[in-house]
């Protein structure tokens, strides 16, 4: 919410790029700074994806450990870039923000936020889509 302010932006137009664990595997789900993540849903979602790709369906999903993101991933925890290459993590989409015209994302640094075309950020990073966010 204070990047919103900050920028001048509605929350819905803003990013939490969070960490997600499913089983021994990790996955970055992006929502709307205004919301909270539904685990439920998402995981539904990530076994749907898996279903087409004809995988098995993860058990459990919770928030990635801090510890294990300071090691693993670039830039700082809460900041981490939604940029598959970067961070060699899926990276799934919540729809409120697929259907905005353009979004704030991390940037590594808490000091620094990236605007981003949303149609251009789909076509190159290629998120799976889904509605995984319930309000606060």
């Amino acid at each position: 919410m204070d990047k919103a302010q900050t920028e001048k932006a509605k929350p819905a137009e803003v990013s939490k790029s969070l960490v997600v664990k499913i089983d021994n595997d990790y996955v970055l789900a992006l929502v709307p700074s205004n919301k909270k993540l539904d685990k439920a849903k998402l995981l539904k979602v990530i076994n749907a994806q898996r279903k087409k790709e004809k995988l098995k369906n993860y058990k459990k999903l919770d928030l990635a450990k801090e510890l294990w993101m300071k090691k693993n991933l670039i830039g700082k925890v809460g900041a981490t870039p939604p940029f598959s290459g970067l961070i060699e993590l899926p990276v799934y989409i919540d729809g409120i923000l697929a259907k905005n015209k353009k979004i704030y994302v991390g940037s590594g640094e808490y000091t620094a936020s990236i605007l981003l075309n949303v149609k251009q950020y789909i076509k190159a990073e290629n998120p799976v889509k889904g509605s995984f966010s319930i309000k606060k």
